[in-house]
């Protein structure tokens, strides 16, 4: 559920012009159906192959350094607080400037079918079939391949904003980056919070799932259980949070959550998914949103099945 990121084992990751150090913060959190990694990108290497996805957004916010993104025929300068939408089917990849790039990299975790004939080494692939774990990694044949090349860089895309621009809402504490830069599955947004504030109102979702980063400050998480867990033994919990703790609220918990500020403040991102059927719920004012419809409902009663009979 939480984990800091000087807590959790790092790799490295290299072949070629590819070099970087690798941190895996949503599997430590405990996340489910998104992640982040922290990519620590050697200077004047790349973070990966020239790549797109097929059925994945992914959201990239630069905690530090400076670099290009080479997006599809096309490539442009990133610095600290940059925040870069990566739509379905845009190939990309990033290049670290003489000081590195240091990254979070947000993205779904989607689930292809790829059915593996183990014997004959192929996997089905849609009305096709591909050889399955044969010749050199995918990575080794990206380095074989050479660096990419890069055309003269330009000027910035729709799809990446800084944290510093436009004003925002709550009097600029909360930015809602990833929609400004086009995000159409996922959603990234950066929030501060004075001393003693709180985020969003404690909630829970059924179908969304949320990942947040702790940049600058500290203060604390509440996790607060809906009724049938308060019955069955549950209570409400609170957990010290800080500068580097990254912490994951996977969907269909039944366990609200929400964050407050200690006396330095708090500063933190927040990704989630933004699915049509998710309904997300408000235990201090009763209410239901019903987020693909727009709707939001206040419940007058609650009846919760007991388990027994009639």
């Amino acid at each position: 559920m939480i984990a800091h990121w000087d807590d959790v084992e790092s790799g490295r990751a290299e072949a070629g012009h590819i070099a970087g150090l690798w941190t895996d913060l949503g599997s430590a959190a405990g996340a489910k159906t998104v992640g982040v990694n922290r990519i620590r990108i050697d200077p004047g290497m790349w973070s990966t192959p020239f790549h797109r996805q097929t059925g994945e957004e992914e959201i990239f916010y630069v905690l530090g350094g400076s670099g290009i993104c080479l997006l599809d025929g096309g490539a442009f300068e990133v610095r600290a607080g940059d925040c870069i939408v990566h739509r379905v089917f845009e190939a990309h990849s990033l290049r670290a400037g003489e000081d590195g790039l240091d990254v979070l990299a947000f993205g779904e975790r989607g689930r292809t079918e790829a059915a593996h004939l183990p014997r004959a080494g192929v996997s089905w692939l849609g009305g096709s079939w591909v050889e399955a774990g044969v010749g050199a990694h995918p990575w080794e044949r990206e380095a074989a391949a050479g660096e990419p090349e890069v055309p003269e860089v330009g000027g910035r895309p729709d799809s990446v904003v800084h944290v510093d621009d436009g004003v925002g809402d709550h009097g600029g504490g909360w930015r809602r980056l990833a929609r400004r830069a086009g995000a159409e599955r996922t959603g990234l947004n950066w929030r501060r919070l004075p001393a003693g504030g709180e985020g969003a109102p404690p909630h829970c979702h059924s179908a969304d799932e949320e990942i947040f980063v702790v940049l600058a400050g500290e203060g604390a998480l509440g996790l607060y259980p809906g009724p049938q867990l308060v019955r069955d033994g549950g209570g409400d919990e609170e957990h010290s949070i800080r500068a580097g703790n990254v912490i994951s609220r996977p969907a269909g918990t039944g366990i609200a959550h929400g964050l407050r500020a200690g006396a330095s403040g708090l500063t933190f991102l927040a990704y989630g998914t933004s699915r049509p059927d998710d309904i997300c719920y408000y235990p201090r004012s009763n209410k239901l949103n019903f987020r693909g419809l727009g709707l939001i409902a206040r419940l007058e009663d609650l009846d919760y099945d007991d388990g027994e009979p009639g």
